[in-house]
């Protein structure tokens, strides 16, 4: 098994990654081909699925960053971990969301479930 918080660090950083092809590259390198993505807000499944639910979301949030709040939680092939959108590093979330991120043996992801604990006011 592979360092499940090395996984998660890149999985945030596809979520920040500003060039659409540098983006769907990393997320080819780093999903398995059929990996659902489930959210309140969507359910996809593949690389193509994926991306767009990252560019949507970088649409929406524009100028702003997914960073880690605390620990990766991991064992097996799973970890769960918290993450904030911020206006800068380190500052006060504006949304707070918790996943749990599923790895095959070689550490791609398999799958990730996500949940919103915060969410901007409308």
């Amino acid at each position: 098994m592979s360092d499940l918080t090395t996984t998660v660090d890149r999985y945030l950083a596809i979520w920040n990654e500003a060039d659409a092809d540098k983006r769907a590259a990393a997320i080819a390198e780093l999903f398995t081909a059929d990996a659902p993505y489930i959210d309140p807000l969507a359910a996809v499944e593949g690389h193509e699925g994926f991306g767009a639910v990252v560019a949507g979301a970088r649409e929406q949030f524009k100028g702003l960053t997914f960073e880690l709040h605390g620990t990766v939680d991991a064992h097996h092939n799973q970890a769960r971990f918290q993450w904030g959108l911020v206006t800068e590093p380190g500052a006060e979330p504006i949304a707070i969301g918790f996943d749990v991120l599923v790895a095959d043996e070689a550490g791609r992801i398999k799958a990730v479930y996500g949940f919103l604990d915060k969410v901007p006011a409308a």
